[in-house]
């Protein structure tokens, strides 16, 4: 089962597989101890972003949101001054992870699918320790399942482990390829979650043109994307020809490891991130974490960054 290498080093049962549940009530203690010991109020506070009801206008001060300058009486009065709005006392997050067959890649332990989805797990139990409402879309090549934000730990508990649980895409049916950026149904997630809810899109985020509706997406929502690389993602390993699994095609593959391929592998990194930064402008608001590194350990730095730009 691929949760149980994924989460191994905190399954204390070595011999039965542990459910997707059980995987997650053992990540929950972790959950707890860094949001009351290490992040505080800063998870949200970080996710908090801007109230949404208008207060009062005040003397703009450095490092306040630009976005917020009320332009208006900036002109009137010689000086800036911006909106200060009312804090929201509830964040809805939606996880939106497209399960591509890509992410069942993975050169070492663990593949990127794997990591991705315990990052997934651990976001939602991060709402649910902060008792916001969380809910996902999760789309893979055959279709989408949508579970509508709920509050609560047990709910949100069960809602996690169906996402944890879901089996991966199959790679040998003709649908394989077909999940592109349009197949995330946009319009649907928008009826699902309401306005400026916090938008989490995971996935591997291959080179491609943005997705129809994204701008609308980036207005309605606060938008963040979280991405996890395998070694391999950033250098091919040193060495002579080796051969690997490529789950989108479907085929082991065996590279020579030429200077030609060095080089489109090259020019395939710097497209897939300058499409990444086109999607998420804000270095804020994108996340990559290595297969090999420790999921929450790299939520918390994320959040530390966006509270120390707050």
């Amino acid at each position: 089962m691929a949760l149980n290498t994924q989460l191994s080093t905190l399954n204390s049962s070595a011999d039965a597989p542990a459910s997707p549940l059980a995987l997650l009530r053992r990540l929950e203690w972790r959950v707890r101890h860094a949001v009351e010991n290490v992040l505080s109020g800063e998870y949200r506070s970080a996710f908090r972003g801007r109230g949404m009801e208008f207060d009062q206008v005040v003397r703009y001060e450095f490092g306040d949101d630009v976005r917020d300058i009320d332009w208006n009486v900036t002109a009137r009065l010689g000086e800036p001054y911006r909106k200060k709005f009312v804090e929201e006392r509830e964040v809805t997050v939606m996880i939106v992870l497209e399960d591509t067959p890509s992410l069942q890649f993975g050169s070492g332990a663990q593949s990127k699918r794997e990591a991705l989805l315990e990052l997934a797990g651990l976001v939602m139990l991060l709402g649910a320790v902060n008792r916001d409402r969380v809910g996902f879309l999760h789309v893979t090549p055959d279709g989408y399942t949508l579970r509508e934000p709920v509050r609560g730990r047990g709910p949100i508990l069960h809602a996690a482990a169906s996402l944890l649980g879901a089996p991966a895409p199959e790679l040998t049916t003709p649908h394989a390829q077909q999940l592109t950026a349009g197949s995330i149904p946009w319009r649907l997630l928008s009826r699902a979650a309401p306005k400026h809810s916090i938008l989490i899109w995971l996935g591997d985020f291959a080179p491609r043109s943005e997705p129809d509706g994204w701008a609308v997406m980036r207005r309605r929502y606060q938008p963040m994307g979280f991405r996890v690389d395998d070694a391999w993602d950033r250098e091919l390993p040193d060495g002579d020809a080796f051969a690997a699994f490529d789950p989108v095609s479907g085929h082991l593959v065996t590279l020579e490891n030429t200077s030609a391929q060095r080089a489109a592998h090259a020019q395939w990194r710097g497209q897939r991130d300058e499409a990444w930064r086109s999607l998420f402008p804000d270095t804020l608001t994108r996340l990559v974490v290595d297969t090999r590194e420790d999921r929450l350990d790299a939520l918390v730095r994320f959040f530390h960054a966006r509270q120390s730009r707050r």
